[in-house]
Parts: structure tokens; C-alpha cells; sequence
């Protein structure tokens, strides 16, 4: 749980969206999962302050304090810690807070304070990336060009407004968005994590032996057509020297799409049915371990599945590496 925390919405006619947090974990607790609370007070400005002040730490603020602290805040970095991470907001809200409770939990495992964070969530560039995940990304035609390319603006804003909070370190907590990695974290001063390379050197280290005799190590990737056709998942997994191995066609097109169809229909136990399927019919193909590169198909299948002690969600590495980059900068500022 927490004994305190820092945490604000704020919008002004210059910037997007964010949250500005501090978050201090009750190290007495540390054992427990905590859960993320809410966003305490949500407040809008209609323009930016000029004067400086200090961010004073370990309280909840409402909405007119929140307004207050941002007025005495210097306009030219709102966290200045060295360890502050920038966290651009994905397809939904809700994905971009189960990340945020992951960089909590990784954090308490060991009875550290969760680091300084930044967060950029854009209801705009939601819709945007939702309309991608839906489409090939291999699709051709003039209105999937035209989102495409606003996306990739749009991502690299919120990464230079990130910057210009104060964040140290960028990352994404969205599937689809790492499609765009590479144009966005062009000329970025700082580190910007990626989510597969995050998962593959997880893998690389946990020193896998081949499932069958004569082939090297082999791992599935579930996901969108969107994410799978953007092939970033695959080619982090390739470099670190694993074979990947993908859903044919028909699993696709039967099995995949069906289950998130499920979803969208409210039809769990249809789509956990869908899901399982499109698991075991990787697992028989000798893989290791199967990634599952969805938000949508994320917590579908119950806790005590067995199938899920097969399978990996690549923002568990993300925020692990999160976590890790936080802790040796901070150790850096320290020894400074």
C-alpha cells in the first residue's frame, strides 16, 4: 500500500495530458502486491506560470493546491531527479496504469521507493494507435498512410515533451507504439527503452536449452496482425539468436482474431477457450516460452492456468528494466 503520494492531471493550452508522481512505498508492506489508486485530483489550467518554487513531496494535493504547485514550479523541468522516467501513454488508459502498478510492484520486491515518473496520456493518440492495432500495418491505403504518419508526430511530441519535464529515461508502455520506435526515439538525447529488446535480453540471460535435439531456442509470439506485421518483436528475439515462431494463417484467422472478437463482445470464456488454443498450438511446436504481445489478451486466462507458466508478458521485462535503469541512476546522483 502507500503512505504517500504525489499525483496530478494536468492540462494546459501548450501541453498534452500527464500525471506527475512521486510514489513512496510502504517498505513494512513490501511483500504485498500493492494496488494502484486512482489519479487523486484531476485539475485544468488555462495557462503556463513563469515563477519558481520546490516540489514538496509525501502529501496528496486537491485540485486547487495541485493548481498552486504547478504555478510554483519553474516552467522549464517539472521533476529534476536524475532517475525520473517519462511514460508516454498507450492504446488505453487502463494499460498505461497496469504498467504503472507493475514499476510500483518491481520496485516494493525490494523495499525500494518507486522512482520519479512523468506520465504523457493523450486521449487523441489513444484513438489513433487503437485504429492501428486494428489494420495490418502492411495494409495500403490513403487513410491508414495519413494515421500512420500523424502517429509518429504525435509520439515524437509527447517524447519532447516528456524531455522537457524532466524525464531521464522515456519508455512506452504499448505494443503497437514500437512500431514507431525508431522514428521516435531518433536524435533522443536520452535512453528510450524498447519493450522487445527488454524481453529478448530477459530471455538471452535466463539461459534456455532447446526443446528439441539439432534446433536452436525457439519462442512463440501471440499478438495483433498490427503488431506481428510490424515485426519488432521478432527481429529483437532474431538478433539475441532465437528462432521465432509465429501463428500460421489459419490460427490467425480461426483462432486470434476470433478470441479478441471474443473480447469485444464480452465473451470470456469463449475467447480463454480461443486463447488456449492459439498457446498450445505454438507450445507443440517445440517454443519455449510464448510471448504475449497484446493488451487485449492480457489477464484473460485465470491465475492458476497452467498454460501461463508458459507464457510471458513483455512489460513485465519493460518495467523490470524500468526499474534497474531507475535504481543506477539513482545510485549515480548518490555517489555525485
Amino acid at each position: 500500500m502507500f503512505d504517500g503520494s504525489i499525483s496530478m492531471s494536468l492540462q494546459t493550452p501548450n501541453c498534452p495530458p500527464f500525471v506527475l508522481s512521486t510514489v513512496y512505498i510502504n517498505k513494512t508492506l513490501s511483500r504485498t502486491r500493492p494496488i494502484l489508486s486512482a489519479v487523486v485530483q484531476s485539475t485544468s489550467l488555462l495557462g503556463q506560470s513563469h515563477e519558481s518554487g520546490s516540489l514538496h513531496e509525501s502529501r496528496k494535493f486537491p485540485g486547487s493546491a495541485a493548481a498552486s504547485l504547478l504555478r510554483s514550479k519553474s516552467p522549464d523541468s517539472l521533476l529534476n531527479q536524475a532517475n525520473t522516467i517519462g511514460i508516454i501513454g498507450g492504446v488505453s488508459v487502463s494499460s498505461t496504469l497496469n504498467f504503472l502498478g507493475k514499476l510500483v510492484w518491481y520496485s516494493a520486491k525490494d523495499a525500494e521507493e518507486c522512482p520519479p515518473f512523468v506520465v504523457c496520456n493523450d486521449p487523441a493518440l489513444n484513438e489513433e494507435l487503437f485504429h492501428a492495432s486494428v489494420h495490418s500495418l502492411k495494409s495500403k491505403t490513403v487513410q491508414l498512410d495519413h494515421i500512420r504518419g500523424a502517429l509518429s508526430q504525435n509520439l515524437r511530441h509527447k517524447r519532447a515533451f516528456l524531455e522537457h519535464a524532466g524525464a531521464r529515461c522515456i519508455v512506452m508502455p504499448c505494443h503497437i507504439s514500437h512500431a514507431w520506435h525508431g522514428d521516435v526515439s531518433e536524435g533522443c538525447s536520452i535512453p528510450f527503452l524498447h519493450v522487445g529488446e527488454c524481453v529478448a535480453k530477459e530471455l538471452k540471460e535466463a539461459k534456455l536449452k532447446p526443446l528439441e535435439a539439432g534446433s536452436g531456442v525457439r519462442i512463440g509470439v501471440l499478438a495483433t496482425d498490427a503488431a506481428l506485421s510490424a515485426g519488432f518483436y521478432q527481429e529483437k528475439l532474431q538478433n539475441q539468436g532465437f528462432e521465432v515462431v509465429l501463428p500460421d494463417k489459419a490460427t490467425m484467422e480461426h483462432v486470434i482474431i476470433p478470441a479478441i472478437e471474443a473480447l469485444n463482445h464480452r465473451d470470456m470464456e469463449g475467447a480463454r477457450n480461443l486463447l488456449r488454443i492459439g498457446i498450445q498450438l505454438l507450445l507443440v511446436r517445440a517454443v519455449n516460452a510464448v510471448i504475449i504481445g497484446s493488451d487485449e489478451m492480457q489477464g484473460v486466462l485465470p491465475k492458476d492456468d497452467p498454460l501461463l507458466k508458459k507464457c510471458i508478458d513483455p512489460m513485465d521485462a519493460l518495467a523490470r528494466s524500468t526499474v534497474t535503469w531507475a535504481r543506477s541512476n539513482k545510485k549515480v546522483r548518490n555517489t555525485t
